[in-house]
């Protein structure tokens, strides 16, 4: 059988979805998407970097490691 991943946009939406996948018998699990702080950290680094133009664009693999 196929699966649903679905994107409540509130509380409201989460609460009523599970009240009816729970009275059609419906098994679901929730899980929350979390982001892990050095994710969140990196890309705020590179946002500030691009914002003083302090990045360095992608020119290939052999010139990032001075191979070309």
């Amino acid at each position: 059988m196929d699966a649903l991943i679905v994107y409540p946009e509130n509380k409201e939406q989460l609460t009523a979805l599970k009240a009816v996948m729970k009275a059609m018998k419906v098994t679901f699990e929730q899980k929350s998407e979390m982001i892990p702080d050095q994710v969140v950290k990196g890309v705020k680094e590179s946002l500030k970097q691009a914002d003083e133009g302090l990045l360095t664009p992608y020119t290939g693999v052999k010139a990032m490691l001075d191979m070309a």
